[in-house]
């Protein structure tokens, strides 16, 4: 695939280098919104960018017809817009919070742990999430799709950032730390035990792994996907090489 890069820091750098290794070319390589001839005989973009400046950038992507994955966190109050774009102009969109096939694998067991965790109310539930210093949104979004999985499958209501957790709430604590690529840990406390699942990334890689996968899978299809998509298609082939 000919590949564009819409944020060049450290993901979009792990990103060029998994995608070369994989046999595509990267095209551009950009750390601004780019222009429609920049984009030019470009199958997919990859938008690793920042918060402020992804709608811009996805948007951009979808009206010059180009499939986009976007792996920003901190704008989705925009979301809803985007996958607008998206359907009008018969495009292609994918956004996952975290792209490593290890996290979404942990997406799916959370899922079932709080399914299983319902009836047990005397229970409690939070989330840690721990990242590297620089990471401008707290919490994360791995920790926010964390919570609307617990949500989703509990009496729970709502996610709260920090303390004064109510009983209808999953509480998630945010740590900020030097060259930590990214931990969740999701634990069930009452009086007689825990019950804890986690997640350690051990660097970028399977971040931009994930992403270069889901570009492959998504770049000859229309529509609004998301990893789940990616991950059904992935566990059939051997796309992990």
């Amino acid at each position: 695939m000919n590949i564009a890069l819409i944020g060049y820091g450290k993901m979009g750098k792990a990103v060029e280098a998994v995608a070369k290794r994989r046999g595509h070319h990267i095209t551009l390589a950009t750390s601004v919104t780019p222009t429609a001839e920049a984009l030019i005989s470009t199958d997919v973009a990859i938008e690793f960018s920042r918060p402020e400046a992804a709608f811009e950038n996805l948007r951009c992507c979808l009206e010059h017809h180009l499939p986009v994955v976007c792996g920003t966190t901190g704008w989705l109050e925009k979301r809803g817009a985007i996958e607008k774009i998206c359907q009008v102009q018969n495009g292609t969109f994918l956004y996952a919070s975290n792209f490593s096939i290890g996290v979404n694998i942990f997406f799916e067991v959370n899922q079932r742990l709080a399914k299983l965790m319902a009836p047990y109310t005397d229970y409690e539930v939070d989330i840690e999430e721990i990242h590297h210093a620089e990471k401008l949104d707290i919490p994360s979004g791995t920790a926010i799709s964390l919570a609307q999985g617990i949500i989703a499958k509990t009496d729970k209501t709502d996610w709260i950032l920090g303390p004064n957790q109510q009983k209808d709430q999953v509480l998630i604590q945010s740590k900020r730390l030097e060259n930590v690529p990214g931990t969740h840990i999701v634990t069930y406390r009452s009086p007689i035990d825990d019950i804890q699942i986690k997640h350690q990334a051990h660097n970028r890689q399977g971040f931009a792994l994930g992403a270069v996968i889901a570009a492959e899978c998504i770049k000859d299809k229309k529509g609004v996907f998301s990893m789940e998509e990616v991950l059904r298609i992935s566990s059939s082939h051997s796309f992990l090489s």
